[in-house]
């Protein structure tokens, strides 16, 4: 991102002719015109755009995801707009890292830095208990699977409103479709379910939503932004190309 930087110089050259009279007046003032230089161009690292980027986010907002999911989202983000897989700048952050009991789930309106939507989220029921732990990209796993997700068209199914989404890494996400994972909401992902059982409910591996955000959304997201499921995976880390520099 450039940004510029606009300098201007003005030269003001004042001379006074003062009279001798009895009325004192100021005279001869000369007065030389603004001269403007060229805009000086300041070129960002992607560090530095994605450091930037994060601070307008925190200023704007009062929850947003940490700063390391929040790099890691920017950078596949960016790649994927790059690859013009996205029409909405939109990202949507899900932090595994947090217990399911927090709200972990975060919609970026990107342009406007601004946290569109904060809310918990369940993971597959093989994944884990009240932390996220274990992933997969198998079919009948029912795990979650990690990564960048660009998503697609809705549908009404056995969940109502839903959503497909399509895995961009081979290894880690590819088989979303083929697994029917998808975004729908449900009971088991309210809050209230979670004060009850100290976690929330599990899903066979779709990022399931509470019932009452689900359809806001999905209306939202829906038709070509970013998902990213985020997690400490070592595995994910050290091998997915996306957040990569």
């Amino acid at each position: 991102m450039t940004y510029k930087i606009l300098t201007v110089i003005t030269f003001l050259t004042f001379s006074f002719a003062f009279t001798t009279t009895e009325n004192l007046e100021a005279t001869n003032i000369a007065e030389e015109p603004i001269a403007f230089m060229e805009p000086i161009e300041v070129n960002l690292t992607i560090e530095e755009e994605i450091n930037k980027a994060y601070t307008d986010l925190v200023e704007n907002n009062n929850s947003v995801p940490d700063l390391d999911s929040f790099k890691n989202g920017m950078m596949g983000y960016y790649k994927l707009s790059d690859q013009n897989a996205i029409e909405k700048n939109i990202l949507t952050i899900i932090d595994f890292t947090l217990s399911s009991t927090k709200k972990r789930m975060w919609v970026l309106d990107m342009t406007n830095n601004k946290v569109l939507f904060n809310t918990v989220v369940a993971h597959g029921k093989n994944t884990g208990n009240e932390f996220a732990t274990k992933f997969s990209n198998k079919v009948n796993s029912l795990q979650s699977s990690l990564g960048f997700y660009v998503t697609a068209e809705t549908y009404y199914g056995k969940n109502g409103y839903s959503m497909f989404i399509d895995g961009m890494e081979k290894e880690f996400n590819s088989k979303a479709r083929e697994r029917y994972v998808v975004v729908h909401g449900a009971s088991y992902a309210n809050p209230s379910f979670a004060s009850k059982l100290g976690r929330l409910g599990r899903s066979y591996g779709c990022p399931a939503l509470p019932t009452a955000l689900n359809n806001d959304i999905i209306d939202v997201i829906k038709n070509k932004s970013v998902i990213y499921i985020h997690s400490a995976d070592k595995t994910y880390l050290k091998n997915s190309r996306m957040i990569k520099a």
